[in-house]
Formats: structure tokens, sequence, C-alpha cells
């Protein structure tokens, strides 16, 4: 368990998002195939992916946790810690280094306050990480 669940884990699957992964059941041929849409889901309502919010999407689809946690540590798009309300991404291997890109990251930190790679701004408003296009 993480820090950020060190509080008890507050249901995402409830109200208007409960409603939204109900309607997609018959959209698809199996609970096991909805869960890139209900990881989508607890990300839009809470900007990232909680280890709480991991296991309650592994009861809601019948899987493990650890098979919920391999796909959301697999797929840079879902965020598992708090992200700025901007989310910059930057590519920084060799084709783009070759570019750029270093210079790119580093004038990117330095303008939003991040200060490193993958943290975010005291504000709150960047999160700046590197990745590979």
């Amino acid at each position: 368990m993480s820090a950020h669940d060190a509080v008890a884990h507050d249901p995402v699957f409830a109200g208007g998002v409960l409603a939204k992964l109900e309607a997609l059941y018959p959209k698809y041929p199996d609970k096991r195939s909805l869960l890139l849409p209900a990881l989508w889901l607890v990300q839009e309502a809470r900007g990232w992916i909680s280890d709480g919010s991991i296991t309650e999407v592994a009861a809601k689809l019948d899987l493990t946790p650890a098979y919920v946690r391999g796909v959301v540590t697999f797929y840079t798009m879902y965020h598992t810690h708090p992200v700025g309300r901007h989310f910059i991404q930057v590519c920084t291997t060799s084709p783009c280094g070759i570019c750029g890109a270093e210079d790119v990251a580093r004038a990117l930190l330095q303008h939003t306050g991040c200060g490193d790679l993958g943290a975010t701004s005291p504000d709150g408003r960047f999160t700046v990480i590197e990745t590979e296009c």
C-alpha cells in the first residue's frame, strides 16, 4: 500500500461513475474487456489510479488486483500518483535527443517550476515526464 492510500479508500464507482461503467457492459463481450475503459473512468474521476482504486476495479470486473496493477503500470497513459493539471511528456530517445529534446525538457522544467522530470510543480499545475514517442 502506498502513502497515497494510507487513508481509507473512497469508492470511485458510485453515482454517475458507476452509471457510466454499467452503461458500458452491453458493449463488451465480458467484464474483463472493460478494464481499460474502467481505468479511464477512475482516472477521469480522480486524476490518478490509486492502490485502492486498483482493488476496486479488480472487484468490479472479477479480476485480481495484480492483473489490474500490471495493466496500469504497463501503459504510460495511466498515472499511479497525483499529477499536475497539465501533464507534459517529452520524448528523450536518441532520435529526439538529436533534435534537441534535452533542451526542450530542461526549458519545460525551468518554465513550469517542476525541477526534476517526474515531479509536479509546487502549485500543482504541471508535471513533466520523459517518455518514448
